[in-house]
């Protein structure tokens, strides 16, 4: 389920990038609701806010590390089922927007945006999963596991007692 969900990002991203290549010239805007949010399609040849712009060969080096290291994770830990389906779909969300984006950085030599909020940097689909399944892994580390690991132990302290 969770490569279905993984192919379905990479999909979504793509059909999403692919409609604003096709439909608008670069740079074009379509104001949604003027002033706040647009359709802005951009070429993104940096990370994160543009950082590290021009550094493609190090971005697609970066990337492709970070995104087998998440693949390798995520199938180990379902089979040793290592982690909560919070955790899995936390992983998920990362590698499927980072393979969007990763894609466009080997096809393209940059990546497609286009999501404008004019508050916030330009943006795109995968950048979207890529934010929610971090903001998911940090709460799943910070909060959930640790809660899960608590009730564990104190299941484990009340079997411990009943046998005495």
């Amino acid at each position: 389920m969770y490569y279905i969900a993984i192919l379905a990002l990479i999909a979504l991203d793509w059909v999403t990038k692919y409609w604003v290549q096709t439909s608008m010239a670069l740079n074009d805007t379509i104001p949604v609701i003027d002033g706040i949010f647009h359709i802005t399609y951009i070429h993104n040849y940096g990370a994160a806010f543009s950082m590290l712009q021009g550094k493609q060969a190090f971005l697609l080096l970066v990337t492709g590390v970070a995104m087998a290291a998440i693949l390798v994770f995520l199938v180990m830990a379902q089979k040793k089922r290592a982690l909560s389906p919070l955790g899995l779909w936390a992983l998920t969300l990362v590698l499927g927007g980072g393979l969007g984006n990763f894609i466009d950085r080997i096809r393209l030599d940059y990546v497609v945006d286009f999501l404008d909020f004019r508050v916030w940097p330009i943006f795109n689909v995968a950048d979207i999963a890529v934010c929610c399944g971090c903001g998911l892994l940090i709460f799943y580390v910070l909060i959930w596991e640790p809660r899960l690991e608590k009730r564990a132990a104190e299941r484990t302290a009340e079997n411990g007692r009943r046998e005495e």
